[in-house]
Parts: structure tokens; sequence; C-alpha cells
């Protein structure tokens, strides 16, 4: 499958990268680090990024502008994102070949060729997999490809302490940070938490519940973030504190936004993709996001998670 990718990556002169809305530094990291990727192994090619922009991640690379007739003979390569209706700028499709390159399950299976590899740590990891492939065809390693792969391979492992995390994954950033990458100003970035952010910190640490089973549950309504002056992704980033927490297994954000609430799915042992699944979303089955449209229904889902944290007693 990477053969095949690389084949068609040489065929066109034209390639559009694009990634999941509502990025993390995995989408940023697998989209930009492609895209550096190729610029340096490819100098006459013509390479752009697209998707909205995630202030909190603009430190590490900027979207392109890109007209729609730009995709009319080009190659378009969505990263990190398993549903069609996530993926950031849907002119995706309008290209001439369309590739999927991804580490999540592979239920939406969209593409002309499909590269989905779940025991991946992340797309980034994949991606770096993909240059150690091509490496003797053209495929240079640039240290500015390198440090967007680290990057995305940081934050989808959670500084190496999630499951995922594998041998391989160890291996895969020894390597890239061989390249001479500064990965503490790096850290300094990805973790820096703005004084409003830490504030609303400490409210989901005074107000979350907790089943004695292990289920636990934080909402966070419009009226919190307007009182905090946080956005929905900012606060989004604070679901993994609640995993920190003794006697948590599985616990559920729920993070209010003009048109639904966003649900993220977290968990240490249980699987809850298929609870993702049920409410309009998935992922992964320790990490997994999905839509409601009512705090009514954030109960029933609150309910299903305590069911299967029962389950698991």
């Amino acid at each position: 499958m990477k053969q095949l990718i690389l084949d068609e990556i040489k065929a066109y002169e034209t390639i559009i990268i694009h990634r999941h809305v509502r990025p993390d530094p995995d989408a940023y990291g697998s989209q930009c680090g492609l895209a550096e990727l190729l610029k340096a192994s490819f100098p006459d090619k013509t390479i752009y990024v697209v998707g909205e922009s995630e202030p909190s991640l603009e430190f590490l690379y900027k979207m392109d502008k890109v007209e729609d007739d730009t995709y009319n003979d080009a190659l378009v390569i969505v990263c990190d994102t398993a549903n069609q209706a996530r993926v950031s700028d849907q002119r995706y499709n309008t290209g001439k070949r369309l590739i999927k390159i991804d580490h999540h399950p592979n239920e939406d299976q969209y593409g002309d060729i499909l590269w989905v590899d779940t025991s991946a740590s992340a797309t980034s990891e994949m991606i770096y997999e993909f240059y150690l492939e091509g490496k003797d065809q053209g495929l240079t390693l640039s240290k500015k490809a390198a440090k967007l792969l680290y990057a995305g391979i940081v934050g989808d492992t959670g500084r190496f302490l999630f499951p995922s995390t594998t041998e391989k994954t160890f291996r895969y950033a020894s390597a890239l940070i061989s390249e001479g990458i500064d990965f503490v100003p790096l850290y300094d970035e990805l973790y820096k938490t703005k004084r409003n952010v830490a504030k609303l910190s400490g409210y989901v640490l005074q107000n979350f519940s907790l089943s004695s089973s292990g289920a636990a549950s934080m909402n966070i309504s419009k009226e919190i973030l307007d009182e905090y002056e946080v956005t929905p992704s900012e606060a989004s980033q604070l679901v993994s504190i609640l995993g920190n927490i003794e006697g948590v297994r599985a616990w559920v954000f729920f993070v209010e936004e003009n048109d639904q609430i966003r649900v993220r799915l977290r968990s240490r042992d249980i699987v809850i993709n298929q609870l993702a699944k049920k409410y309009n979303g998935g992922g992964h089955p320790l990490a997994s996001g999905a839509s409601i449209y009512s705090w009514e229904e954030s109960k029933q889902v609150i309910k299903d998670l305590e069911e299967l944290c029962q389950a698991k007693l």
C-alpha cells in the first residue's frame, strides 16, 4: 500500500493534503509533516495543506488558501480522518484521485486508495513509516518534517503514556529526535496552558461527577465557557485531566457549542467507541468522540457509560 501511494504521488504535479475538523497535534503533524516530506523530496511539485486553522497549533504550521480549480488535476490525500463528514474543507472529493491515510477504525471506506493501520499509535507514525518505505526511492526527511511528525506522535500518545504506544513508536520517535529536533520548546508549546483555561480546569476538578463503578462525567455549558472566556476547542483540551483521578475508569466530557454538544469519551480499559457510534460518532476503542443536541440526551450517554462500567466490575 505504501508503494502504491508513493507511485501516485510521483504521478501528480499538484498534491492537496487535508485532515479533520477541530484538529489535534496528530492531524497537523501528519498532514503538514507529509507536506514537508514531499516538498523536500519533490521540489518541483506543488504541495498544499488546507483546512480551518487551530490557533493553539499555528506555531506548528500555517494553512494554505487554494482556489477551487486547483483541484481539477490534483491528487488529494486525507490524513487522520476516519469519516468523510469530518474532513476539514469538503472540497477533498473534487480532485482527480483520492487517498486516505488513517489509524482509526476503517468504518467509512472512502478514497481510491486506503491505507488504514489501527495498530499505529498516530497517523504521524504512519507517515514516518511511509518515509522509511520510500527513502531509497527519493523520499527525503527534512528537519521540519521530522518535528511535525514527532509532534503528532507525542500528541496522540499523550506523551507516550497511552496504551497505543508500542516499541515501534519509541523507535520512530527516537529516530525523529536524531534528526536534530529541539523537543523541549516543542513540548512547551504543545502543553502551554492559558490562565483562563487553567482556571477552568480547577472548575472541572471541583465539579465532575463520579459513580461507584468508575464512570465520570463533566458538563461544560456555554454559560461556563463565557464565564471563563474559553472556546469550546480550548475546553475540550481538558478532557484528559479526569483520567488522572483515582477511581475513574471511563469518562465523558460534554462541551456545548452553538449548534450541538460535543461528546469526548475516554477510558482506561473499557471499549467505548461503539458507544460513541451510537451518538453520531466513533474513534478509537479507548478514545472517541460524538455529538448530541440536548442536555437531556447527555443523561442517556452517562447512563450508557455507567452500564459499560458496571458490566466490567
